[in-house]
């Protein structure tokens, strides 16, 4: 049975929608519980605003284009190193407490992103940014589906992902005419007065019950993962410093690995660890983790350097040219409902498989059509069958991460999900704009006109995602195969 519009007829008591009734059985309601929770969830994926302000930021604060990484790494670092410790303190003290916590943290650090006088300034808030998002990101996907019977899981899923797809689509195009009319700093603050609306309308919303007895937070493997995610996004960041000599990257993956050996025996010895890494010997689960590491460093490209090619390439204006960027996520919004719909009749790693296939085509057409100066509609079609793929795949993989762990522990599953994302992000964000940058330079010693050695780089590196999106498709097969034989 399918959500229905939420008409709102019956006047709402705060803590009067029931968390524990299944959607089939008071759709109104049911709709009311996910329409709130998109709302507060919409301010995390509306940050794709901040990718068509680059330009005017790297302008304002004086920044190559290699320097912008640093607002995206300063924030995604911060969320990602934090996202499984907080799904492990949703699945003790409660999804909807985290939420709310979330959403009034990020109130304050979206006023004092608008109000940076200064890069470093900025780079701070951007980590107090970091923080609200985990806790609203990392609680998300369990605080939607404990609110309904596990049959409706794969749907509800698919709508979840469509209003975080929505917020990715609406981003860009929001974000580039606030940059157009009010400056870079408006990508920050129409957010602020969105967390509070949201705020204010979880009053409404009642928690699951929990268990009487509260288990004990795992403190110490919390501790152990965050320096863990710590060392390692960051090492990632500093490995092309190590071709010029500094060992930096290298004593942070030193400090993984003796972290994750730490983690290892830590949570051997304790009955309930933030995660437990029996979970990772499941072929499908870590499959899908690895994989989607892959598949949004691949996608990337399409944020950070997409707006580039459209605002000086093209020369179009700036909310002319968030509105092609919004391409992407707008067909992935479109594509995410369909994927819950298809998860009820096909397996979860078939559907991965199928949005992989998809999303390789869509950045090899798009690197293709950016790299020869194509047309800005053929440029549209490839990010929407990007998008699309890149829709089945999320809800896809979501699900599977879900399925394989018990509802006790959907707080963390929900969070190791994002996590994976966030890995692919932050390489991206360092290497691709290291890579990027010497293609182009090399283009240039060449003899290529600036735009030429730009266009040219562009069409190495959506080549590059594309074959290694495709990769994965290979390795992905061959697993299913095996486990179909």
């Amino acid at each position: 049975m399918g959500l229905v519009p939420w008409r709102g007829s019956a006047r709402l008591k705060p803590g009067t929608l029931r968390a524990d009734l299944p959607l089939a059985r008071i759709t109104a309601h049911g709709a009311a519980i996910l329409i709130i929770i998109a709302i507060g969830t919409l301010i995390v994926p509306l940050d794709t605003s901040v990718n068509i302000a680059f330009p005017a930021i790297t302008e304002r604060f004086g920044l190559g284009r290699t320097g912008i990484q640093w607002v995206v790494i300063c924030y995604v670092l911060t969320y990602g190193s934090l996202m499984l410790g907080i799904g492990r303190l949703g699945d003790i003290f409660g999804y909807l407490r985290v939420f709310r916590l979330g959403l009034a943290w990020s109130i304050l650090a979206f006023i004092l992103c608008a109000t940076a006088e200064n890069y470093a300034w900025l780079l701070a808030t951007r980590v107090m940014q970091g923080i609200g998002a985990a806790l609203v990101i990392g609680c998300g996907p369990a605080l939607a589906t404990t609110h309904f019977s596990e049959a409706l899981r794969p749907r509800i899923l698919g709508f979840y992902a469509f209003g975080f797809a929505a917020g990715g689509g609406l981003g860009p195009l929001i974000g580039g005419v606030l940059v157009e009319h009010f400056g870079w700093s408006a990508v920050y603050w129409y957010r602020a007065p969105l967390a509070a609306f949201a705020l204010l309308l979880s009053i409404f919303l009642r928690a699951p019950a929990r268990a009487a007895t509260r288990e004990s937070f795992d403190l110490a493997g919390a501790a152990l993962i965050t320096g863990m995610m710590c060392c390692l996004l960051l090492g990632i960041n500093r490995a092309p410093d190590v071709a010029a000599g500094n060992p930096l990257a290298l004593g942070l993956a030193f400090g993984f690995l003796v972290l994750g050996w730490w983690y290892g025996r830590h949570a051997a010895r304790i009955s309930r660890p933030v995660i437990a890494l029996r979970y990772f010997r499941d072929a499908d689960f870590l499959f899908a983790c690895i994989a989607t590491a892959l598949v949004n460093f691949a996608c990337f490209a399409v944020l950070l350097f997409m707006p580039y090619l459209l605002l000086h390439g093209a020369a179009l204006p700036a909310g002319w040219g968030g509105l092609v960027l919004a391409i992407g996520h707008l067909a992935a919004m479109a594509a995410s409902p369909f994927a819950g719909f298809l998860l009820a009749r096909i397996s979860a790693a078939r559907l991965a498989l199928i949005g992989s296939v998809m999303t390789a085509g869509g950045l090899w057409l798009i690197g293709s059509i950016g790299a020869a100066g194509g047309a800005i509609p053929l440029l549209v079609a490839a990010l929407a069958l990007q998008g699309v793929g890149l829709g089945l795949f999320q809800v896809s993989v979501t699900d599977l991460l879900l399925e394989r762990m018990p509802r006790e522990d959907r707080g963390v599953a929900g969070s190791l999900s994002q996590v994976s994302r966030t890995l692919g992000v932050v390489t991206a964000a360092s290497l691709l704009s290291t890579v990027f940058a010497a293609l182009e330079a090399g283009g240039v010693a060449r003899g290529l006109m600036p735009m030429e050695a730009f266009r040219a780089a562009f069409g190495t590196i959506f080549s590059f995602g594309a074959a290694l999106v495709g990769l994965q498709v290979l390795v992905g097969f061959l697993i299913q195969r095996r486990a179909y034989r």
